[in-house]
């Protein structure tokens, strides 16, 4: 239990002002151990803030000259970019924070989401309320736009060709801006009301299911993902992680990764909230000019013709940086809550088809069963006659999964409504019977609806109810079906209509046809037409 209430905050609280209370006393031991102003308390926090003044004065000073070492997740990060660009030749390839509010179990970034001590906070890009339920969250950017949103950069692996190719210099430029925020963009809300107010980067890590655990085979395998945020946007973390838990505090051998290899993918991700990267043009951000631009960049609208330019005309994107060692980078230039955790979902496909022996999220599929309207009749000659099955032979295989007639049938002992029946069957559906030829006499049974009857090859008669015109129909159902599997597809693939019935998709009503002839025709031309051009 003390594991989940420090992920995703579950289990009983006593009282709720109690704790927090003493989240705020935590939040300001953090800002005042980062050199960052603190929020004045009324509460008994004030005297311990003086009482641990020197040591925490001391903390910050060690924090000052270790200020080059990253925790390890972060390293792992950097040791990609730092090879990812260092064919740039650049002065200095951007740096991740060192100094950012680290937040280290769920909770804290649901309180610094709103001011202390009030109940509302609003910027340019969300608006945050203090309800019962926690802290209500209405972002400026309540819906994503896909098109043209996704761009990979250059060099990694292979690029989709529906997506949009990055230069690693633009990419680099973009980086060194997403690190270095707008003043007013690093304010965190919890301390907006005061003077001076604290300005930082906050983080968070995670560590989300890339492959579950299989008793007595394999154990649960995690990747890490790290999230960067400009202290304003401290609710898309709260988001994130409560959908897929707090990871801990990454500067902790706790909570490394790479320590735990058992239970690790070896694969590491990064996302960075820059929603400030939209105001850049093409021209700063190191896109060449058209007539200097590739046929590639011209169709994509990688180059610029005038100086003002914005790039991807000043709209929602992220970029991504992979290679096939296993570090995927996003940068994400929104603050659409629905960006952040499709993004995760995402980084963790990417681990899955890397690590192999695992399916992504959205992979799956259905077993899709051949079904046919027999109309009013049924007999032997409605589906193929099939060789080697018969009634007895079903019965000395099965006896003791149903109950047997005389009469030459049997009904299954778990599932009542469930009928067998022999191979050489009549269903007449206007007279409600089922009959056959058994020691050359007829035997017969009444159809029923919301009844079975099943063959011994398997095939399945059904009494089912159109429900838009109220006809009843006789419906078959093939007893093999076809595995439609998709291994891998991401949201909007398409896997979940394979698991639909084509019935659904038919429209029952009256029609109205002016040209007979004329529709034939066009139904024939949809019919034959080659598709494959």
């Amino acid at each position: 239990m003390d594991q989940l209430k420090h992920a995703l905050g579950l289990g009983q609280i006593k009282n709720i002002e109690e704790e927090r209370s003493k989240l705020h006393l935590y939040i300001n031991l953090k800002l005042a151990s980062s050199g960052e102003p603190t929020c004045k308390s009324c509460d008994n926090g004030i005297q311990f803030m003086e009482i641990a003044d020197d040591l925490l004065k001391s903390y910050r000073e060690k924090n000052r000259l270790l200020s080059h070492l990253l925790c390890p997740a972060d390293q792992r990060i950097q040791d990609f970019l730092d090879r990812y660009l260092k064919d740039l030749h650049l002065d200095q390839i951007p740096r991740l924070p060192a100094n950012s509010f680290v937040l280290d179990h769920h909770g804290i970034a649901r309180e610094l989401s709103v001011p202390m001590g009030a109940d509302y906070f609003k910027s340019d890009i969300v608006e945050s309320y203090r309800i019962k339920q926690g802290v209500l969250h209405n972002p400026a950017s309540d819906r994503r736009t896909t098109e043209g949103s996704f761009h990979i950069v250059d060099g990694g692996l292979p690029i989709p060709q529906d997506k949009k190719t990055v230069p690693k210099q633009t990419f680099a430029k973009m980086l060194a801006h997403a690190l270095n925020p707008p003043t007013d963009l690093l304010t965190l809300p919890f301390a907006s009301t005061n003077t001076p107010s604290a300005k930082m980067m906050v983080s968070l890590l995670l560590r989300p299911i890339v492959c579950p655990k299989v008793p007595q085979q394999s154990s649960q395998k995690t990747m890490e993902i790290r999230f960067f945020a400009p202290g304003n946007l401290v609710s898309n973390l709260d988001f994130v992680e409560s959908i897929f838990g707090n990871g801990g505090n990454p500067n902790l051998a706790n909570f490394d990764a790479a320590l735990d290899i058992e239970h690790w993918t070896g694969h590491t991700g990064c996302v960075i909230l820059a929603p400030h990267l939209t105001k850049l043009t093409k021209k700063e951000v190191g896109l060449p000019h058209w007539d200097d631009a590739n046929e590639l960049q011209r169709k994509q609208g990688m180059c610029w013709q005038d100086e003002s330019e914005k790039y991807n005309n000043g709209q929602a994107f992220k970029i991504t940086a992979r290679d096939k060692c296993g570090v995927i980078f996003t940068l994400l230039a929104d603050n659409y809550y629905g960006y952040c955790k499709k993004e995760v979902k995402t980084q963790i496909s990417f681990s899955a088809n890397l690590f192999g022996l695992a399916e992504e999220e959205h992979a799956g599929g259905a077993l899709a069963f051949h079904r046919r309207n027999h109309g009013t009749e049924y007999g032997v000659d409605s589906v193929t006659r099939p060789d080697g099955y018969s009634f007895d032979t079903m019965v000395e295989k099965y006896q003791d999964a149903m109950t047997l007639y005389k009469e030459g049938y049997g009904v299954d002992n778990k599932y009542q409504d469930l009928i067998y029946v022999p191979l050489d069957i009549r269903i007449d559906l206007h007279q409600q019977k089922v009959s056959w030829l058994k020691d050359n006499k007829i035997q017969s049974i009444r159809l029923q609806p919301n009844k079975i009857y099943m063959q011994p090859h398997g095939h399945k008669i059904e009494m089912i109810k159109n429900p838009n015109t109220n006809q009843w129909n006789l419906i078959g159902t093939d007893p093999e079906g076809t595995f439609c599997h998709k291994p891998s597809t991401v949201s909007g693939g398409g896997k979940s209509e394979i698991s639909k019935a084509l019935g659904d998709a038919i429209l029952y009503g009256s029609i109205f046809i002016d040209d007979l002839d004329k529709d034939i025709e066009q139904i024939d031309e949809i019919f034959n037409k080659d598709y494959t051009h």
